[in-house]
Formats: structure tokens, C-alpha cells, sequence
């Protein structure tokens, strides 16, 4: 067998499995045609092969799948950090000019090309961190107009980079301001008029919202999730952050893809959650910046076998980050998880997240090659240091559409 592509002397974290690393140490990855024909020893490769990349000893995992993101927008939240990074909460935000209103108001003033042009940009630094699949989501518009321009970039970002891109529905992640005092009303505009229009275009895959008391209620959000079915889009949303609110319950009942946040998910909304194979999404970016204290259930989540991912939450006002590896770290520092736990939240299981289990977070035989190359030789190391470790390369599709440079100081 002769491969498009070898990657050996390499320590291999398959992920491939229902706990553990799947490590195969001095191993290597062969790929033909696009997908994985070989993982195992590097010994006991067949030999011959187009391109060799001999990583050194490094680390190689499945690509990262990112599963929930904000990254389609326009200008950075510099205000959020200077209120945030000086002990304010997030209450203070909207009085400083800063927030989703803010950040809604700028959106919808910025054109299509220039907000393009800034989530191209992070998207390619995403991707050199590491990601193969991400999720996208709208919510920054809030308008018909603006939330659809949002996902046209969502799906134009899939087609021009290496990079699979799931795009999300966030029209419920706020109340548009001409809505204000009218929330039953604004959930029947996004219902009845963005969701139909963004779906007879192709632009969208699921449907999230924001679920709380100062968001919207479970009837509200029960009237979202039955439309989004009703066109075969999975559902999910921010949930239980800020106050016990049995959001999750409500993905739950619904048998959706995921809850996120959950900092305040009870003990029921956690069995709800267990029984519809609800994956428990959790954002260390955001508890971090908003100065959260309290954590989520992670021991009640391993206790009910409720699968755990994790996520950049990139977005210009909680979480301004990039970096899968530098929340793996937050991971296992702010909520316990174990370095095992934060890899797989990022791969297995950030899978399952999307609806993705058969087809992404995984190195096995028949797989796509979406690989990624890391600067550590043991998978605990790529959570290990403060701000995660490097991301060497990055395989998508049997391409290697990444490579670090090497430092140079001659």
C-alpha cells in the first residue's frame, strides 16, 4: 500500500474508545484518498508513501472540533475587557457601552465584506490552533438582514478555508431593540420570518438560544426549538449560566444536541439531560472573564454518564479567544477535569455536540484525516501549559494545510 500521506515517530492519540487516550506510542497515521488507511506502530506501516512527515516524537490527535463559537463578527469588545479585566460583572457591561446591545449595534453597522474580512482572519487563526470543525453561530444581528448576512459568512468560511463549519441559528441570543417589551413578538419574527428565510436559503444547520430569566422562557424557547425541528435542524442552547432555570431540561425534553454553560444546572435538569444523551457543552472562556464562583455539576455529569464538551466560546465579549489548548488548561484548572477529560471534551465528544460522532473526533480506519500535530509527546501535555500547548500542524481532508514555522535565531 503506497499513502498519500505518513505521518510517523509519532505519539498518537486516537481517541478512538470509550474512556482513555487511545495512545499508540512510536506510532503513525497513514492516509489515502482523503481518509485514515492505517493507524497503529510505525513499525508495522506498510511502506511507500507520497509525502513523509516525521513529527519528532510529537503528538498527534484527532483534528479539534470546536462547538460552540461567536466568531462571525466585526470589531473586537475592547470595552468589555477594560470592565470585565477590572472586576466588573456582567451586569455592568450595556451601562459602559459595552455587551450583546453593544456588540449588536456595531454589527449592523459594519458591511458584509468587512465582517467577513475579520472572521476570515480568525477563523485561519483557529484553524492553526488545531481546528478541523467548528461551529458558527449568528446572534449578533438580530435582525433579518444582518443574522442572515452572518451565516452567508458562516458558509462562505467553510468553502474558502480548510475547515468544516456547522452554522447555528442564534437569533434568540438576545431581544432585538425595536422588539424591547415585546419578546412573545420577536419570538414569532424569528420563527415565522428569519428561520423559514435562512433555511430556504441553505444557510443554516441548528438552531440555538439563550434560555434564562433575563433571556427567553421555556415556552418561548419550546415555540424555537419545535420550528427548527420541523425543518430537521437540531437544537441546543445557553443554558442554566446564570440562575438554575431548568434550561437544560428544556434541550432535554426536546432530545437536543446540547446545553451550554451550565454553571447552575440542578441535579434534575442533569438526569433530564442523561436520559435524552444531551451533551453537557462547558465554557471555562466566559466563567473566567465574568468572574463566575459557581461551577458546573461536573461530578454529577460523570456520576449520570452525561458526555462533557468544551469550547472556545470565541465572541468579542466573554470569551476573545482562539485557542482550544488555552481553554483545556481553564478546564482542568477551573472546573477539575481531568486532561483525559478536556482532550476528549474537544474531540469526542465536541462531536457528539454537533451531531458529528460518526464522522469527526476520532483517528480511526475510514475516517477523515483530520489530524492535528501538537508540541507535546504525551496528550496530557497539550493541556499542561498555561495557555495550552502549540499547535505544530494541521492535516484536514489528507492535506496538510498547516505548519508551524520554526524559530530562527542565527
Amino acid at each position: 500500500m503506497a499513502f498519500d500521506l505518513l505521518l510517523t515517530n509519532a505519539c498518537v492519540a486516537t481517541m478512538d474508545g470509550d474512556s482513555g487516550f487511545g495512545s499508540v506510542r512510536d506510532g503513525a497515521v497513514g492516509v489515502e484518498n482523503g481518509k485514515i488507511a492505517y493507524v497503529g506502530p510505525a513499525a508495522l506501516a506498510p511502506g511507500g508513501a507520497g509525502q513523509v512527515w516525521d513529527v519528532g516524537g510529537k503528538g498527534v490527535t484527532p483534528g479539534l472540533v470546536d462547538p460552540h463559537t461567536h466568531i462571525v463578527y466585526g470589531e473586537e469588545g475592547l470595552i468589555d475587557f477594560e470592565v470585565l479585566s477590572q472586576g466588573g460583572q456582567r451586569w455592568d457591561l450595556e451601562p459602559k457601552g459595552g455587551g450583546v446591545g453593544a456588540m449588536v449595534k456595531r454589527t449592523r453597522a459594519l458591511s458584509e465584506e468587512a465582517i467577513h474580512a475579520a472572521s476570515r482572519a480568525r477563523m485561519a487563526r483557529l484553524i492553526a490552533n488545531g481546528v478541523t470543525t467548528v461551529e458558527s453561530k449568528s446572534g449578533a444581528g438580530l435582525d433579518l438582514d444582518t443574522e442572515l448576512r452572518l451565516m452567508r459568512i458562516s458558509r462562505a468560511l467553510g468553502r474558502e478555508l480548510p475547515v468544516t463549519v456547522v452554522s447555528t441559528f442564534l437569533g434568540a441570543h438576545g431581544l432585538a431593540p425595536e422588539y424591547a417589551g415585546r419578546r412573545d413578538d420577536y419570538v414569532t419574527f424569528m420563527c415565522e420570518t428569519v428561520l423559514p428565510e435562512a433555511v430556504r436559503q441553505g444557510l443554516v444547520d441548528q438552531v440555538d438560544g439563550f434560555c434564562d430569566k433575563v433571556g427567553f422562557n421555556h415556552v418561548q424557547m419550546g415555540r424555537l426549538f419545535a420550528k427548527a425541528q420541523s425543518f430537521g435542524l437540531g437544537v441546543k442552547a445557553h443554558a442554566d449560566q446564570y440562575t438554575d432555570f431548568a434550561a437544560g431540561a428544556v434541550v432535554a425534553q426536546h432530545r437536543g444536541l446540547s446545553a451550554d454553560h451550565l454553571e447552575y444546572a440542578s441535579l434534575t435538569t442533569v438526569r433530564a439531560m442523561a436520559e435524552a444523551g444531551t451533551v453537557a457543552t462547558l465554557l471555562p472562556g466566559a466563567h473566567y472573564t465574568l468572574h463566575e464562583t459557581r461551577k458546573p455539576p461536573v461530578e454529577t455529569f460523570r456520576e449520570l454518564g452525561v458526555p462533557m464538551a468544551l469550547a472556545t466560546n470565541c465572541n468579542p465579549v466573554s470569551s476573545p479567544t482562539v485557542s482550544p489548548a488555552a481553554q483545556m488548561n481553564l478546564a482542568c484548572y477551573l472546573f477539575k477535569l481531568s486532561a483525559e477529560e478536556a482532550l476528549r471534551g474537544f474531540t469526542v465528544n465536541s462531536a457528539r455536540a454537533l451531531g458529528l460522532v460518526d464522522s469527526a473526533g476520532r483517528i480511526a480506519r475510514g475516517r477523515a484525516a483530520d489530524l492535528a500535530v501538537w508540541d507535546a509527546d504525551d496528550p496530557r501535555g497539550i493541556a499542561y501549559p498555561i495557555g495550552g500547548a502549540a499547535c505544530l500542524g494541521v492535516v484536514k481532508a489528507g492535506r496538510i494545510v498547516h505548519r508551524a514555522a520554526v524559530p530562527s535565531f542565527a
